[in-house]
């Protein structure tokens, strides 16, 4: 028979705390483990790269960080694709407080991946921020993030001629608030999804539809900024569009209700012998990324190119027409119809649009010379 004496009671104790720490250090590393993303290194992922559209195909990870009122970003971490929770008071729900940036990375010969101005997204995002009262990540974390996105997805950014892995930063005010006020936490949030062709004409020229009864922005509102709230009040005149076999929306100013703005998804271009022209970016009108670096393009490539105010008679009288963005890059417009008059535009070899998309993409791919420093490689 065993005493039970203090000694003895003093061994027990000791075992059972040495056993239950290393208990606890083995739950702590499972927990750890699970926690931390488990990359797969498969080159591609198994899906038809030949048929790729503009849907959302679920892809492995996304990037995540949180901030508070009057605080900085947190570090960020990557984490499963998945749901976000969301408290039915936050400020994203309640009152759109959101924005929204779209950017790609392409794999280029040898398997090189590239990233094409993420920088510029990360500006614009600030801008946005600030006029929706929202805090917003420095630029150094927007391009980390869209780095580490971009890398943990890397078997989905699909093979060279085949598409992109899109990239959507999502800045939005997930903390509860009932009055009208700024959101009380900000969630950063990036996801990617491989994508083909924008519009289901593919490559084939656009046919686009001028519509002066809806406005996409009006003057002193939040046209200028990548804010969700842009977007659902154009879903009615795309909608209407779509039915007669249009490929878009034209908007016009809300004032004059002459003057050209863009698409609901684009900027627009006219082409005049040697003069391209584009709507100055005056508060209605998103500055696009791609339609920066197409007028530094075109100014390179010998083009005098205009931010003006542009009519709607002035875009029926042009030699070509083309739109511009992140989503559909570079895409020829082949017939534009305003109040019943349909105008057709030159289509085929030989167009200013091209050109430049060539040029663009030759750049985006890593076989044209960077002159300007665009191009970010991921290592």
């Amino acid at each position: 028979m065993i005493r039970n004496t203090p000694r003895l009671r003093g061994l027990i104790q000791s075992s059972l705390s040495k056993v239950s720490a290393r208990c606890l250090t083995a739950q702590a590393a499972t927990a750890l483990r699970e926690s931390e993303p488990m990359f797969r290194y498969e080159e591609y992922a198994d899906i038809d790269w030949n048929n790729l559209g503009f849907g959302l195909t679920r892809t492995d990870y996304m990037y995540t960080a949180k901030c508070k009122e009057n605080e900085s970003f947190q570090q960020g971490q990557l984490r499963d694709y998945g749901n976000v929770e969301l408290s039915p008071a936050a400020g994203v729900l309640n009152y759109g407080q959101g924005l929204f940036e779209g950017t790609k990375a392409y794999r280029g010969e040898n398997g090189r991946v590239f990233l094409f101005r993420p920088d510029q997204n990360a500006i614009r995002m600030q801008m946005g921020a600030e006029r929706m009262c929202m805090r917003s990540p420095s630029v150094q974390q927007f391009v980390d993030a869209v780095k580490q996105t971009a890398f943990a997805n890397k078997r989905w950014i699909p093979p060279p001629g085949k598409g992109s892995l899109y990239i959507r930063p999502l800045l939005i005010g997930t903390g509860p608030i009932l009055g009208l006020s700024p959101s009380p936490e900000y969630t950063f949030l990036v996801y990617a999804s491989p994508v083909g062709n924008y519009f289901k004409e593919g490559t084939a020229p656009l046919n686009l539809y001028v519509n002066d009864e809806f406005h996409r922005a009006t003057r002193g509102g939040a046209g200028g900024v990548k804010s969700i709230t842009n977007y659902a009040p154009v879903l009615q005149a795309i909608s209407k569009a779509k039915e007669q076999g249009f490929s878009d929306v034209v908007y016009l100013d809300s004032v004059h209700k002459k003057y050209v703005e863009e698409a609901s998804s684009c900027n627009m271009f006219l082409v005049k012998g040697n003069v391209i022209s584009t709507p100055a970016t005056v508060g209605t009108i998103l500055e696009g990324i791609t339609r920066k670096s197409i007028i530094d393009i075109a100014r390179d490539s010998g083009y005098k190119v205009e931010e003006r105010l542009v009519t709607v008679d002035e875009l029926m009288e042009a030699d070509e027409v083309f739109t511009t963005g992140t989503a559909v890059s570079i895409a020829a417009v082949g017939s534009i119809t305003y109040n019943g008059q349909r105008k057709e535009y030159k289509t085929g070899d030989g167009l200013v649009c091209k050109d430049l998309y060539k040029t663009l993409v030759g750049i985006q791919l890593g076989k044209i010379e960077d002159k300007h420093k665009w191009v970010v490689q991921l290592d």
